[in-house]
């Protein structure tokens, strides 16, 4: 990996020496099917590259990461490749103010999910390619400058296998065998996109008249794998594409500027989607094989709408450098909830972006590796790292305050000016931060220092002096930081005053929106206010923190949580309580047993998805290692029981089964997942379609109920794709040292398996119920991973190294193990000590929590 990085330096100085007028690509794909003849089996890829130079006689490079070079020119000039190209750099010497670079290389197809990535269907036999190119790929793909702000036209042309179909950013014909596309508007490198092969396609038309009378027509097209045909729902796909593209048209007053709307949902893919204009790609996990809650259709939906406002920001406008990243993932983060709620039937998108998206945002943002939402990109490694929970979830968070500040009307009219001024540029945080300033008359400069350029997440406390009378004499929030990120913010904030109903209700009665700022602020707005049993401080999330609460209001949540009728506020609460159990101030068992009390008045179905998840996790890291067979017992007693509570054939009734697989570990709770499966045992209302099944079938697995022969008539019932990334992982967690053992030399000692297959493993591998079994591979990960990171892709170099941490080997000694690795290898890539430094913290964590746990034993 080190030879194929690009650092920031580097890249400046290129931006400053170069401009690029354009790319012609030429693909041969027609190798993509039949036998491979060798390995790694390869493409032909011709590129043409026209630029030019501001300092003639300079010298520069482009990027190719490629197997061969067959020939490369430089102004008509032959270059011997094994001179100019050391395997991802192609060295460019003596440049003229005018300059053509022609590169006819071998490129390699993938398995990895990066580049040109290759998938043979088991079901059929089918093979089907896209690309996938973020922060740095396409130069696996074709020859090309790869960093964002060096954007140029592309013209493409393709040839594949004869009945095949090719799809890229243009729109593109057959004729005499070639796929020719229109060319693009300037783009960068990292946007442009193939797909290939016998994908199912359906088309769809969107129209928008605007006020000047002019008419804007899209062609909109959706695409799988035709084994996930019967599976398809189009329909609401191209349902949410529409009340998109007018909720963006109606708000950012710039049509959509790159012609067609092809979304193809592909296999074995290692991100949500990548806004590819013109070409959108989805992992097709969001196409549904079994009934799902509407959470997941709420989560697609969310998801095409946060590509799509990429369109706008990050495609049209794009980041000159990946340290401002946050330019277009915040932005699409935020645009994604404010126009799922704005535009489509799921109107509780700021429940899930409070509870589920700022979750991800609080424990990146604790993590010893957190970073400002501006962050600094020393070089692609950096890049790669850095599409985490600050970028998005944070980011977007700070934007959600934002609005708040300036106005939504400020704020959007400033978004419309900086498409304008900039658009099929490149820009930087003051760019957009002027566009603002002027909308708004306000100085943005240190709010931009407050929350754009400074890391960690600030905790709000109320603190609350009554009168002999009973109301409030003084309220105050109390504003604190940790001591590695010292930084105190200014918040706009609402504290919801909260008591009981006649009718046993828990509801707001008093509600003050003021501007929290320094140690401590007093909110004279509710002094005289009747004695709360409940102070929520961020009341309707407006800002970002860790909400805390005084003692009584901890008091009254512990015993009424489920009597909060708001929905938004319950999720609040919810959260508040999670971040502390990890932060150690609440026993991990004391949170269970809220799971246990409360869950199941949980309305809203993601947040309940959340409860369980978190759940899980107090039992399997947090809980004092002496009670978790108790704690899991009494998780698996109470998933039954609101199993057999709810609702005959309800998202509900799917979503505690699900939670009751995942806990499930004595015998009579493996024999009614067995009896499940067989149809011997029988709950009225839910059906056990095929992904259930899986579900079910994993804690089996793993606690020894189910062998390879079960398994593998599994993988003939669903001898599909999906089939077999499940029946991988339920073999990978079967308890054996033999099976840890295959299943560790396949990840870590061989490169065979595809990207998904690799991932299945990791997942079935480490185990809750197996810490005794994987103990061994403790010292063989320390010994391991810089050699995968230096051979191994980035994005299986991640995965494995984050996957197989030993984290469940929660001892003081793994800590220390850690210790020792990180203190042996300072000069290890720093990409991976931030993953090992980060998985160190976790368990870090891991062990003040149980402490906590064991301490609340007595």
């Amino acid at each position: 990996m080190p030879g194929e990085n690009l650092s920031r330096d580097e890249a400046q100085e290129r931006a400053a020496l170069l401009s690029v007028d354009g790319y012609e690509v030429s693909l041969d794909l027609r190798s993509a099917v039949g036998d491979a003849g060798s390995e790694p089996r390869t493409f032909r890829s011709v590129t043409t590259v026209r630029f030019r130079c501001a300092e003639p006689g300079a010298s520069s490079f482009a990027d190719l990461i490629a197997p061969g070079v067959t020939a490369m020119s430089l102004n008509g000039r032959d270059l011997d490749p094994g001179a100019v190209f050391d395997g991802s750099r192609i060295r460019l010497d003596d440049l003229a103010a005018d300059n053509e670079l022609v590169v006819d290389a071998q490129c390699a197809y993938s398995r990895t999910g990066e580049g040109m990535h290759r998938f043979v269907d088991p079901e059929d036999g089918e093979v089907y390619l896209y690309t996938q190119y973020e922060p740095a790929d396409s130069r696996r793909v074709f020859a090309n400058f790869e960093q964002p702000d060096l954007k140029a036209p592309f013209r493409c042309d393709v040839r594949a296998p004869e009945g095949w179909v090719v799809w890229s950013n243009g729109v593109g014909e057959l004729a005499d065998g070639v796929w020719r596309f229109a060319e693009t508007k300037p783009i960068s490198t990292y946007i442009t996109a193939f797909a290939a092969g016998p994908y199912h396609y359906v088309t769809d038309r969107y129209s928008r008249t605007f006020d000047d009378g002019t008419t804007l027509e899209i062609p909109l097209g959706a695409m799988c794998r035709k084994g996930l045909a019967p599976h398809f729902d189009a329909d609401d796909v191209f349902l949410v594409t529409k009340q998109g593209l007018d909720f963006f048209h109606d708000h950012f007053d710039y049509p959509y500027p790159f012609g067609k709307y092809d979304q193809a949902f592909v296999p074995e893919y290692n991100l949500g989607a990548m806004e590819n204009p013109g070409l959108v790609t989805f992992r097709e996990e969001f196409i549904f094989r079994g009934k799902v809650t509407q959470a997941s259709y709420e989560g697609r939906a969310n998801v095409i709408l946060h590509e799509m406002a990429h369109m706008w920001f990050g495609d049209l406008v794009t980041m000159e450098w990946w340290d401002d990243l946050w330019l277009k993932e915040s932005f699409a983060d935020f645009m994604g909830a404010f126009a799922l709620v704005g535009a489509t039937r799921f109107q509780n998108g700021w429940i899930t972006f409070a509870n589920r998206r700022k979750a991800w945002a609080y424990r990146a943002d604790q993590l010893p590796s957190t970073h400002p939402i501006t962050a600094d990109i020393r070089d692609l490694q950096d890049a790669k790292l850095n599409f985490d929970g600050i970028t998005y979830a944070k980011g977007a968070s700070v934007l959600k305050q934002l609005v708040a500040y300036v106005g939504q009307d400020a704020f959007l009219e400033g978004a419309r000016r900086y498409f304008k001024r900039h658009a099929y540029g490149n820009t930087r945080l003051g760019d957009l931060l002027s566009a603002l300033e002027e909308t708004s008359g306000r100085d943005l400069a240190s709010w931009s220092r407050s929350w754009l350029q400074t890391a960690g997440v600030n905790s709000l406390t109320p603190q609350v002096i009554l009168s002999a009378d009973g109301r409030i004499t003084e309220l105050a929030v109390v504003q604190e930081a940790a001591e590695s990120h010292p930084e105190l913010r200014p918040h706009r904030v609402a504290v919801g005053l909260y008591r009981r109903t006649p009718e046993g209700t828990l509801e707001r009665y008093a509600r003050a929106e003021v501007d929290v700022d320094g140690p401590r602020t007093v909110i004279g707005e509710l002094v005289g206010a009747e004695a709360p049993e409940l102070v929520l401080v961020n009341d309707d999330d407006l800002t970002y923190c860790k909400i805390r609460f005084d003692e009584n209001s901890l008091a009254t949540l512990r015993d009424r949580l489920g009597d909060l009728t708001d929905p938004l506020a319950r999720a609040l609460c919810w959260s508040a309580l999670w971040n502390l159990t990890r932060d150690a101030l609440m026993p991990a068992r004391d949170f269970i047993d809220l799971v246990l009390r409360f869950a199941g008045r949980e309305s809203d179905i993601g947040v309940l998805q959340m409860l369980h998840a978190w759940a899980n996790s107090a039992l399997t890291h947090y809980a004092a290692p002496a009670w978790r067979t108790e704690g899991g017992r009494l998780l698996a007693q109470g998933a039954l029981k609101e199993l057999r509570l709810a609702a005959p054939g309800s998202q509900e009734q799917l979503t505690w089964a699900r939670f009751f697989a995942r806990v499930a570990a004595d015998e009579a709770d493996l024999q009614l997942l067995g009896g499940l499966l067989e149809g011997t045992s029988k709950i009225d209302g839910l059906d056990v379609d095929q992904e259930l099944r899986w579900a079910f079938l994993e804690p089996l697995a793993a606690h020894g109920a189910a062998d390879e022969s079960v398994l593998a008539a599994e993988l003939a019932r669903d001898d599909t794709a999906s089939g077999k990334r499940h029946q991988v992982r339920c073999l990978a967690a079967r308890p054996s040292a033999a099976v840890k053992a295959q299943a560790w030399a396949s990840v870590v000692e061989s490169d065979a398996l595809s990207n998904a297959l690799a991932e299945a493993t990791i997942a079935g591998f480490d185990q809750p119920s197996q810490r005794e079994l994987t103990a061994p591979y403790a010292p063989k990960y320390f010994a391991a991973i810089e050699r995968i990171w230096a051979e191994r892709s980035i994005q299986i170099g991640m995965d494995v190294v984050r996957g197989l941490f030993p984290g469940l080997q929660d001892s003081p000694g793994t800590l220390d193990a850690t210790d020792a690795w990180l203190s042996a290898h300072e000069d290890a890539p720093p990409a991976l000590r931030r993953l090992v430094l980060e998985a160190r913290d976790d368990l870090a964590r891991t062990l003040r929590a149980q402490a906590c746990d064991v301490a609340a034993a007595g």
